[in-house]
């Protein structure tokens, strides 16, 4: 039970990062039905951005907590405005193509940012400064009890506090009300004095101010950065949008907790259910490498990746519009 409760608490911390950078995922597709695959590198950026300020800051001898916040606070405008640009030049110019081109200039934005990323911080893979004390808290009595650190605490209540920042922006400001108009339809929206263009670019800058916060989250949990971090996690965040529903914002953040939960749960069970000395049990030809070998397993915890997009598939094959439903608007 204890060993359930630690991975559990793993999964939520992990699938909040997740639907954060999922939600920057379906916004873009709930307006402008684009894929924006260059969205895990502004969490890339954010993250390398923060990491700059914060290794510049650590030796001044101010608080922790209060260097890690300049670090998001410069980390946010600067992906704000890469992202801005991005929408401005490769994008926009592309709205009224067919929808393979903006998918493929989506791509090469994402190999753009890499390598321009790798000039600034070199290819090398960077300790991130741990300069917040961590302290964990038990949940229990036991030797064994499960723990909950207090970064994770952070990392969890913000991002429930973002997620009902965004929902409150969507659904109870002006603003929100353009970019649901938009989404439903975008010739009828500006026929109504909707500025579709600066709809689509407050979308695209929302989205990006999520990846940056998203981007110090992971490199402060993580203690590493790389140039190439926001590929695979863009690709899971873009799952757990398919997996909620794409375009659907609750769906996002569902996505994002499951696939966070089926990671950690898999990386926690499966080695142990696939043990080669527990699967000799009834496929007696295990026996030898049970022998040489009684630690070894099929799917240990180095395959976490691989559970999360199986369900995925199993997901897309029953229910190809996501769990709580597709939701895209008009483009007729």
């Amino acid at each position: 039970m204890d060993t359930f409760l630690q991975q559990v608490v793993n999964g939520l911390t992990l699938g909040c990062v997740y639907a954060i950078v999922a939600l920057g995922y379906t916004m873009v597709y709930g307006i402008i039905q684009l894929i924006n695959f260059a969205h895990g590198e502004i969490v890339m950026i954010g993250c390398m951005v923060a990491f700059s300020v914060i290794v510049a800051l650590a030796p001044s001898g101010m608080p922790p907590l209060l260097v890690v916040g300049i670090g998001t606070l410069v980390a946010i405008p600067v992906c704000m405005g890469v992202n801005y640009v991005v929408e401005r030049v490769a994008y926009r110019p592309l709205r009224s193509a067919p929808r393979l081109a903006p998918l493929i200039t989506a791509i090469g934005v994402s190999i753009i940012l890499q390598h321009l990323a790798l000039l600034v911080w070199s290819r090398n893979i960077i300790a991130f400064p741990q300069i917040i004390d961590l302290h964990l808290f038990h949940l229990g009595n036991s030797p064994t009890a499960a723990t909950i650190s207090n970064v994770q605490v952070v990392i969890i209540l913000t991002s429930i506090v973002m997620m009902a920042g965004l929902l409150a922006l969507v659904y109870r400001t002006k603003i929100g009300i353009a970019m649901r108009a938009t989404s439903q339809n975008a010739q009828v929206a500006g026929l109504m004095g909707v500025d579709v263009n600066n709809v689509i670019s407050f979308t695209f800058i929302v989205g990006a101010a999520l990846a940056a916060v998203a981007g110090v989250m992971v490199g402060t949990y993580y203690g590493i950065a790389h140039y190439q971090m926001g590929f695979l996690l863009g690709l899971k965040a873009f799952s757990a949008a398919v997996l909620g529903g794409i375009g659907n914002l609750a769906g996002a953040v569902l996505g994002g907790v499951l696939m966070g939960l089926i990671e950690a749960l898999g990386a926690g069970y499966v080695g142990d259910y696939t043990n080669v000395c527990f699967l000799n049990q009834w496929l007696p030809g295990f026996a030898d490498v049970c022998a040489r070998s009684p630690e070894a397993s099929l799917f240990g915890s180095n395959y976490k990746d691989v559970y999360a997009f199986i369900v995925l598939i199993l997901v897309i094959v029953f229910r190809p519009s996501g769990l709580l439903g597709e939701r895209v608007g008009d483009r007729a």
